[in-house]
């Protein structure tokens, strides 16, 4: 097994242990389906820090994705990393999160502006190119909703990047459920290339049920009566297509040229169950419990630590 792969699969199981760990007031605390929300940050500090390793072990052979035009390629490969490992501390420790999730959406957005879109008059006629630029933009959009559900409530900034990133993640998932109607060979969740493999039974089965979940999820988050169940629950399926299918596909590629990419698509579609976790974030009721709330969140924070320090 290379460092790569070894670092990768060592920081996103480091990052699950303690956010599950340091997750649990916030857990005790709500009720119902916002159980299942308050994971949202927890699976994208997870899949964050997959990728920060990724960036530190393997600089050299991600240098070449940055545009050429941006002078020293290695140091913003490394910048990147470090950017990916410093949201995923914040958002496991709870500390910082407005800052954290701003900048992540805005780091992502910079990299659909000066990596995806400079492609666009070559790729337009690629279903792929715009998954992918429409895959970054939506994971943006989660993280617009996580920094705009913590903004200071006599701020109108906050509001408007919930409605922004909510309307963003909505879009794309029933772009998304689409694709998977036309396409349902291709391995589900974010819809990429990667042909299903033989050895799953009802391939085209399993993608019409994602599909499906994410076209009505989709449009759930339009309705704001229904934005919690609709997150929680196509989240929770996302997880589940995480935890089993492509975990699963990366076990069996594990000691192959292929393992880096098999964690790859588990990162990815963690990071986007997580970003539709996220997008039922800041509805009244989460923030009437105070799940999320800066103030009460250091709290929660202090209390979990005290509660580890005396098991």
């Amino acid at each position: 097994m290379s460092l790569e792969v070894s670092a990768m699969i060592a920081a996103g199981l480091a990052a699950l242990v303690a956010g599950l760990v340091l997750v649990r007031p916030r857990f005790r605390a709500v009720s119902g389906v916002d159980k299942v929300l308050v994971l949202g940050p927890v699976c994208e500090a997870v899949a964050l820090a997959v990728f920060a390793a990724e960036h530190f072990t393997a600089a050299r052979d991600l240098m070449p994705l940055v545009p050429r035009w941006l002078p020293g390629p290695l140091f913003w490969t490394y910048f990147v990393g470090a950017a990916w490992l410093a949201a995923a501390i914040s958002f496991i420790v709870w500390r910082q999160v407005r800052w954290s999730a701003a900048l992540t959406a805005l780091m992502l957005l910079i990299i659909v502006i000066t990596i995806d879109l400079p492609n666009l008059p070559k790729g337009a006629h690629s279903r792929f190119f715009w998954i992918l630029t429409v895959r970054e933009t939506c994971f943006a959009s989660g993280a617009m909703v996580l920094a705009g559900s913590v903004w200071p409530r006599a701020s109108s900034i906050g509001p408007a990047l919930m409605r922004i990133g909510r309307t963003v993640v909505a879009a794309t998932m029933i772009f998304y459920a689409i694709e998977h109607f036309l396409f349902p060979l291709f391995v589900p969740g974010v819809p990429l290339e990667k042909p299903i493999p033989a050895w799953v039974p009802a391939p085209a089965l399993l993608s019409y049920l994602i599909g499906v979940t994410l076209f009505v999820a989709g449009f759930g988050l339009f309705i704001p009566r229904a934005i919690r169940i609709a997150a929680a629950g196509s989240g929770t399926v996302l997880l589940l297509l995480t935890a089993f299918f492509y975990v699963s596909i990366l076990l069996m590629e594990i000691h192959t040229p292929l393992a880096v990419e098999g964690i790859n698509y588990v990162g990815d579609t963690l990071l986007f169950a997580a970003t539709v976790l996220l997008a039922g974030f800041g509805t009244d009721h989460l923030t009437a419990s105070g799940t999320i709330t800066p103030k009460k969140s250091r709290k929660l924070l202090a209390d979990g630590l005290a509660a580890v320090e005396s098991e």
